[in-house]
């Protein structure tokens, strides 16, 4: 019987069964950034304990980081507390750390993969739940808390319990207009945000086959919405074809020797999982969600959900929303109109969704009702993007160009809602005061989606606004 990669990669990092049944597994890589790692450092030094691997730990800003300054100190104290905490701990521990002077900085989970640290094949722990992005190259990643950033510095092992295993295949061929991002608001939005309680997803089928790296990374990213613990892309040509040259990938002779290591990590032809869904890619359109979870979405042509053709279980929710976010059952999302449009995250804020925006944008002019940030994922990003001139047409747009970070995804930093604002987001969630009011309001959509709101003014199908229509038949 033939196995799958999460039972493979599960298998070589696991060192023993702990007494009450859990794994003590391994940890390949280690990944910190200042929000979860202070207090970690700081139970350490009571414990009288070092960190037992420092180069396998590497460490970044992003959360707390203002994305409109450069020059320290910031105005925030915060902030700056933060910053030098992290770099007096990664000093003093010798960690590798992608300060923002070292033109490497950004969001962490746009960090490792550009710079070659995520690999195939192994495990990779992060205190961020958004960890799951790391899957795209066919690794173990897990989201974890404090107490766990300091079990992993302190021993390079987690105690873990071991997962099922959902396969989730994507056949067909996406429509015009319709983007990762779209493809895992449905499969949220059909399995439900509970649905992935107790599994690791596996993502297959000719869609993942046919993604970029990218397109992969955003899938993976919001696994967790989906309730996964972990979500992955078995590797190929496109993931080595990705890593080859970067920074921390192997090199020479040891490139090819890794190359077909991580290849034989794949899931066998014969593996069995616990559960297969499958979907028609033909079958999914640009998605938006209208809720306070990931979700509550519905087709940008649907309206939204009457209440009693809801499940009596979802019912509750579903009418939270609705008084939440000013909205009512029935009517159409299309139309709504925003105030505030956000394209970043670590889930939409890399080179490419920043290039397919760029070329609808171009010549065009964000809504006078809109406020428009675009927030590059990396300072290397950032600078290929300014190569490539795209900063320009962001801020010929109207949009503001800002520096690398989190931003308005979590609001842990300057970039917040203000009131009830309602913003179009390329983030991962929109839950209540995730934005950082405690009244704002978010509607998670594509990147390209974004953009057309943010030159309507409203919620719009970007399809009809950018003149993207189907391919005529021959």
């Amino acid at each position: 019987m033939g196995k799958s990669l999460f039972q493979k990669v599960w298998d070589d990092h696991a060192i023993r069964t702990l007494p009450n049944g859990q794994t003590q597994l391994f940890i390949g890589t280690h990944l910190i950034h200042e929000v979860t790692s202070p207090q970690a450092f700081g139970m350490l030094r009571d414990l009288g304990l070092g960190v037992r691997y420092p180069k396998r730990t590497f460490a970044t800003v992003d959360h707390i980081v203002p994305t409109n300054e450069i020059n320290e100190p910031y105005s925030d104290p915060l902030a700056q507390a933060m910053i030098e905490e992290l770099r007096k701990n990664t000093a003093e521990h010798d960690i590798t750390f992608f300060d923002t002077n070292t033109g490497k900085q950004g969001i962490v989970h746009v960090v490792g993969p550009e710079q070659g640290i995520t690999q195939p094949g192994t495990t990779i722990a992060c205190g961020d739940s958004h960890t799951a992005t790391h899957g795209a190259f066919g690794a173990i990643a897990f989201g974890i808390g404090t107490s766990q950033v300091r079990e992993v510095l302190a021993t390079q092992t987690l105690a873990l319990g071991k997962l099922k295993v959902r396969r989730i295949e994507v056949n067909g061929e996406l429509r015009p207009g319709v983007y990762a991002k779209d493809v895992v608001l449905h499969i949220i939005r059909l399995l439900g945000v509970n649905g992935g309680l107790g599994y690791a997803y596996e993502y297959g089928g000719n869609v993942f086959d046919n993604f970029t790296m990218e397109e992969r990374m955003t899938v993976c990213n919001m696994s967790i919405e989906g309730g996964a613990r972990c979500g992955y892309v078995n590797p190929d040509e496109t993931t080595f074809e990705y890593l080859k040259g970067r920074p921390y990938s192997p090199q020479g002779e040891a490139w090819d020797a890794a190359v077909e290591k991580w290849r034989s990590y794949a899931s066998d032809a014969d593996a069995e999982y616990d559960d297969v869904f499958h979907i028609h890619a033909e079958d999914i359109k640009p998605t938006v969600t209208w809720g306070i979870n990931p979700g509550q979405a519905i087709f940008i042509d649907e309206n939204l959900p009457l209440l009693n053709e809801l499940d009596s279980a979802d019912q509750g929710t579903a009418n939270e929303a609705y008084e939440y976010m000013k909205l009512k059952e029935g009517e159409a999302i299309k139309g709504t109109k925003i105030d505030v449009a956000f394209i970043g995250s670590c889930t939409n804020g890399r080179l490419s969704d920043l290039e397919e925006v760029a070329q609808f944008v171009k010549g065009r002019k964000v809504s006078e009702n809109v406020k428009a940030i675009v927030v590059p994922g990396s300072q290397i990003t950032a600078q290929i993007a300014i190569e490539k001139g795209l900063d320009k047409v962001f801020s010929e747009a109207g949009f503001e160009w800002r520096e690398a970070g989190c931003s308005m995804c979590l609001a842990m930093n300057p970039d917040k809602l203000i009131g009830d604002q309602l913003c179009a987001s390329s983030s991962n969630r929109n839950f209540k005061g995730r934005q950082g009011s405690p009244t704002g309001r978010t509607l998670l959509m594509s990147p390209v989606m974004v953009a057309a709101a943010a030159i309507t003014g409203e919620v719009c199908d970007a399809r009809e606004v950018f003149g993207v229509t189907e391919p005529a038949l021959a």
